[in-house]
């Protein structure tokens, strides 16, 4: 239908019987819903009413399309009760991003809070690139580095994370422990396949280490965390990550010049609903818990 708003008329008229009832229901003049029926009764080449004395009454095809009329003006309703209701609930689709690097911090927390909202539907994504929160590609972004400044986001600061100086006891066992760093020409390093990363613990790197010492590269952190473990040189890990590798030595403790921000981002458009702010708020606790 071309004009809503005169088929909602129709339907208010034949709900009332009255042009007068149908105006007092749509806060319009009476003049208008007269000019809304005259004018789709001449677009469909009907008549839906019958007028008489005491008010409109729907013809045989005014009542056929206003049976049509009144399940979509329920539908509308009951669509319009389903949007404001979700504001208030911690439940459907709830899309988390992140690097790839943390999830095995991110995906324990995530599993936690589903835990407390079974309404919730997690889907948490991850990738190098980052997600367009203003296209609602996520609810959520957990970003690592400066701070983010695109206009129409809002980010928080979450934590500091830490990165250490790791080799394994296979590494130690065939060229040992370099005693500073006037003794990494020595050695092999493990780092990113692109020299100009901006993560800190790669630009230090780059500034301390000679490229050819960096032996091993790799554009995904988790394949130079195996890397390292396998043997293949120093490199970077987080503590929490190292822990998980008994076969680890660490070869310097993490300085605060290696760690990178990670910052919560979400759209401001979402950023006051129900459910993100549940998970931002859960997000802060865990790193008060130490737990993230």
């Amino acid at each position: 239908m071309e004009n809503w708003d005169e088929v909602r008329t129709a339907y208010q008229v034949a709900r009332k019987g009255t042009v007068s009832g149908a105006a007092e229901v749509l806060g319009v003049h009476h003049a208008t819903v007269i000019r809304h029926i005259d004018a789709l009764e001449q677009r469909l080449g009907v008549k839906l009413f019958q007028r008489h004395a005491r008010g409109y009454t729907p013809t045989e095809v005014g009542e056929d399309l206003l049976r049509v009329a009144q399940a979509t003006e329920d539908q509308f309703s009951q669509l319009l009760s389903r949007i404001k209701g979700s504001g208030t609930k911690v439940s459907g689709d709830l899309v988390v991003t992140s690097l790839n690097s943390l999830a095995p911090r991110i995906a324990p927390v995530l599993v936690a809070f589903q835990a407390e909202y079974p309404g919730v539907v997690m889907r948490y994504l991850t990738d190098d690139r980052l997600f367009r929160l203003e296209y609602g590609e996520a609810h959520v972004a957990i970003r690592a580095g400066p701070a983010p400044e695109q206009p129409d986001n809002v980010a928080q600061a979450l934590t500091e994370q830490p990165m250490g100086l790791y080799a394994s006891n296979g590494y130690v066992a065939a060229y040992g422990l370099p005693k500073g760093p006037q003794s990494f020409g020595s050695h092999k390093f493990v780092g990113h396949e692109d020299s100009e990363s901006r993560a800190p613990c790669f630009r230090w790197l780059s500034n301390n280490v000679a490229r050819e010492n960096v032996t091993f590269r790799s554009n995904d952190v988790q394949a130079l965390s195996l890397a390292v473990v396998s043997g293949a040189g120093i490199g970077f890990l987080t503590p929490q990550e190292a822990a998980t590798y008994p076969e680890l030595v660490e070869v310097m403790k993490p300085l605060p010049e290696w760690s990178t921000s990670l910052w919560l981002v979400t759209h401001m458009d979402l950023h006051r609903t129900s459910k993100v702010q549940a998970l931002l708020q859960f997000l802060k606790s865990r790193i008060k818990d130490g737990a993230l």
